[in-house]
């Protein structure tokens, strides 16, 4: 089978990851555990996963001209994916502060850096999107710059997957050319006004949404009038960080193989367990092998 081809057109940044026991509230300092530099970002750590899970991913975006943004293009490199078109500008690159507590759950704070300078796309950019199988962009760049890949993926014939994150009021002119929706319960509350249990506020937006519960799974919901509950995988959770992105990357490519978005939906679910058992972004996006293996296994 041809590995489908998957574009990520979005944000980089340097993660710096510290544990504590607990998170800190406003004006609190705690005294944490441990620290480490991790390259990220949505758009970063969905290529990087997406290749993983067996996707030809190309990444789009834009990383600043310090060490960070050395670090940020060697990683995506390391890891597969096609860096060719990534923007080197002058200046800092996007830089996320997270702090991960004792049960796994983080707090994150994010400066974007050059990943804001991401803006018109050029000629060889747009036909890098018109050349996938699959589009698949976040809110972590430049609005404008997403409804664009969005609009030239939807004149190509090439599929749009929106993970619309962080939670932002998202542009009719971008949703009416998504053709798949990734949203938390918080997201899908902003960009249609209801929770997860109103499938059809997402339905009214476009044409198929999945809504990522965390621990419990998933919801997809499509207008043809398939409403599923996709239970998680149960695994040791060390740090939940980059599970959002590992469940996105994954989906593109299960999708772009072909396969049935409820069966693609329960393996994204499954890239999700796999990665929230290491700490870190980047560094713990699950190879195909360890998505397939909990994928194998009772949800």
């Amino acid at each position: 089978m041809r590995a489908p081809r998957v574009v990520v057109a979005g944000s980089a940044n340097m993660d710096l990851v510290a544990t504590a026991p607990v998170l800190p509230r406003p004006g609190e300092t705690v005294l944490g555990r441990d620290f480490a530099m991790v390259p990220g970002g949505k758009g970063a750590n969905q290529a990087i996963a997406a290749a993983r899970a067996g996707g030809s991913c190309a990444f789009l975006g834009a990383i600043g001209s310090d060490s960070f943004g050395v670090t940020l293009k060697a990683r995506l490199a390391a890891s597969g994916v096609d860096s060719a078109h990534a923007r080197v500008v002058y200046g800092a690159s996007g830089v996320a502060l997270v702090v991960v507590d004792g049960e796994g759950e983080n707090s994150i704070v994010v400066t974007p850096g050059a990943n804001a300078a991401f803006t018109s796309l050029t000629e060889a950019e747009l036909a890098t999107v018109r050349g996938a199988d699959v589009l698949v962009a976040q809110l972590e760049i430049p609005v404008e710059t997403v409804t664009e890949a969005a609009l030239a993926a939807r004149a190509a014939g090439v599929r749009v997957l929106l993970n619309a994150a962080p939670a932002r009021t998202v542009p009719t002119e971008l949703l009416d050319a998504v053709d798949l929706l990734v949203v938390n319960e918080g997201e899908a509350r902003t960009i249609s006004g209801r929770g997860r249990d109103h499938p059809e506020a997402l339905l009214s937006l476009v044409p198929r949404a999945v809504v990522t519960l965390g621990d419990q799974g998933a919801w997809y919901c499509d207008r043809d009038g398939t409403v599923v509950r996709v239970p998680a995988f149960k695994v040791d959770t060390v740090d939940s960080t980059a599970a959002g992105d590992a469940f996105t990357g994954a989906l593109a490519v299960a999708w772009g193989e072909g396969r049935e978005l409820v069966d693609a939906v329960r393996w994204a679910c499954a890239a999700g367990a796999a990665c929230v058992r290491r700490l870190g972004a980047s560094v713990s996006l699950p190879q195909r092998a360890e998505i397939d293996t909990i994928f194998g296994t009772p949800a």
